[in-house]
C-alpha cells in the first residue's frame, strides 16, 4: 500500500489534548513547551478514517452507557487473525479486558502464587517487571545475546536454565518484542515453546506490537506453535494508535486458565470496556483498516531507514539495533561515557529532546527512540539529538 493514500506527513498539534506523550510533565523538574517527545510508545498519527468514521457515528447516537461487547467484535477479531496471519480461534478462546497490561496483572494472579517465578527475556517492557512485582512475585531475568547486525538472539541455554527452576510457572514473552524490535521467527518460537512445555512453564505471549513489521519479515503468533501451552495477549492499540481507548484480549483454549483469569479480571474490576472501544476495534480490523495499517508500517519503515542513514552519517559511533518490528529503535549509548539515565536527563534538559533510557527496560548504557512521528518532527528530534551526543561525549572524553 502506497503511503500517498494517507498522510503521515501531517503534523497533528496534540500539545494540550490531555495526551501523555506530549503533556505528561517530564523528569527531572525539566519543564518547556519546546520539547520534541521521542519517548512513550505512541504514534502522532491519526487514526484510520475507517476508526474515526465508525466513531463519530457511535458518537452520534449520543447515549453512552455500559457496554455489552457485541458478538460483531468477536468475530472482527478472529476472523483479522484468521485471514491475516493463519491463526484459527473461536470467541470462546477469548476474554476482553482493558489493556494488556491489566490483562498480564490478571494472567499472573490468576496462574502465581506469590514468591514464585515469571521469567522475562531482557532488556523488556518495563510494564513486565511491575506487573510481576506488584503480583507478589519474583523476576527471572534470561538476558537477550548481542549479535552481529547488531540484532538480540536468545540464550538458550540461559533461558532453559531459567525455565528449568522448579519455581518458575510463567514465561512472559514479548513477540514482536519491545524494546529490542525483533520479530520472532518460527523456528525461534518453537525452540522457546519445547522448552517451556518440557519445563513445565505457562508461555504469556504479549503481541500487542505484532502488526507493527518491516518489509521482508513476518509475525508468527505463538498460538500457531503451541496453543495449548500459551495465553496471548492481542490489541489493536498499538498498532492503530487507540491505545486511550482501552481494550485487549486474552486468547487462548484453556478453559481452566481462562476461568481462573476470568476471575482475577473481575478481583482486579478490570472487567467493562468503553462505549467506543469496540466500535473502534470492529473497525481498525477490516479490509480499510487493513489498507492503513499497511501503508502506515510502509511510513515506519522509511522513518526507520531514514533515521539509520542519519546515524551512520552523525553518530556512527553509536550502534543503532536492528528494528524488525514495533516503532522503537534500540541504540547503544555506551559510547557517551555516562550512564543512560543521566544521558535523558542531559538530553532532555540541554537539547530539549526525549527519549527513554534503557535502565527502564532492565538494560542500562542504551536509549530507546519512538521513530512514530511525521518526518519533519524525526528529523528535527534527530538533530537535537546528534548535537546532545556530540556535546556530551566530547566532554567525557576529556576527564
Amino acid at each position: 500500500m502506497e503511503t500517498k493514500d494517507f498522510n503521515f506527513d501531517q503534523i497533528v498539534p496534540r500539545k494540550g489534548t490531555g495526551c501523555v506523550k506530549w503533556d505528561a510533565q517530564p523528569p527531572f523538574g525539566v519543564s518547556g513547551e519546546d520539547i520534541i517527545p521521542l519517548w512513550v510508545a505512541d504514534m502522532d498519527f491519526q487514526a484510520a478514517p475507517c476508526i474515526r468514521k465508525a466513531m463519530q457515528k457511535r458518537m452520534d447516537h449520543g447515549v453512552f452507557g455500559y457496554t455489552a461487547v457485541p458478538e460483531s467484535w468477536y468475530a472482527a477479531v478472529c476472523n483479522w487473525f484468521a485471514s491475516r496471519h493463519g491463526w484459527n480461534f473461536q470467541k470462546e478462546d477469548i476474554i476482553y479486558t482493558t489493556g494488556v497490561v491489566p490483562a498480564i496483572s490478571a494472567v499472573i494472579k490468576a496462574l502465581c502464587r506469590p514468591e514464585e517465578k515469571v521469567v522475562v527475556l531482557t532488556p523488556v517492557y518495563n510494564c513486565f517487571f511491575s506487573s510481576i512485582r506488584n503480583n507478589g512475585c519474583k523476576v527471572s531475568e534470561s538476558p537477550l545475546k548481542v549479535c552481529d547486525g547488531p540484532r538480540y538472539e536468545i540464550d538458550f541455554q540461559d533461558l532453559e536454565a531459567k525455565l528449568a527452576d522448579k519455581d518458575a510457572k510463567l514465561l512472559l514473552f514479548c513477540n514482536p518484542h519491545n524494546p529490542a524490535g525483533r520479530v520472532w521467527t518460527r523456528g525461534e518460537l518453537e525452540r522457546v515453546a519445547d522448552l517451556a512445555r518440557k519445563h513445565g512453564v505457562v508461555v504469556v505471549s504479549d503481541e500487542i506490537h505484532c502488526e507493527i513489521v518491516r518489509p521482508g519479515y513476518n509475525y508468527t503468533p505463538f498460538g500457531t506453535v503451541d496453543s495449548g501451552n500459551c495465553i496471548s495477549l492481542c490489541s489493536p492499540s498499538k498498532s492503530f494508535n487507540i491505545a486511550g481507548l482501552q481494550m485487549a484480549a486474552i486468547i487462548t483454549p484453556n478453559e481452566e486458565w481462562r476461568r481462573l483469569t476470568d476471575r482475577a479480571i473481575n478481583i482486579n474490576e478490570v472487567c467493562d470496556v468503553n462505549p467506543f472501544a469496540p466500535v473502534a476495534g470492529e473497525a481498525a480490523y477490516s479490509r480499510e483498516g487493513a489498507r492503513w495499517l499497511d501503508a502506515m508500517n510502509g511510513y515506519i519503515d522509511g522513518n526507520y531507514r531514514f533515521l539509520c542513514e542519519r546515524f551512520r552519517a552523525s553518530a556512527p559511533q553509536f550502534p543503532v539495533f536492528q528494528m524488525e518490528g514495533t516503532y522503537l529503535v534500540w541504540v547503544d549509548c555506551s559510547a557517551a561515557g555516562i550512564d543512560s539515565d543521566r544521558l535523558e536527563e542531559l538530553l532532555l534538559r540541554q537539547n530539549r529532546v526525549w527519549v527513554n533510557s534503557g535502565t527502564m527496560y532492565g538494560v542500562p548504557g542504551f536509549i530507546r527512540i519512538n521513530i512514530a512521528t511525521s518526518r519533519r518532527l524525526l528529523s528535527e528530534g534527530l538533530d537535537r539529538l546528534f548535537e546532545g551526543l556530540e556535546s556530551i561525549t566530547s566532554k567525557n572524553s576529556e576527564h
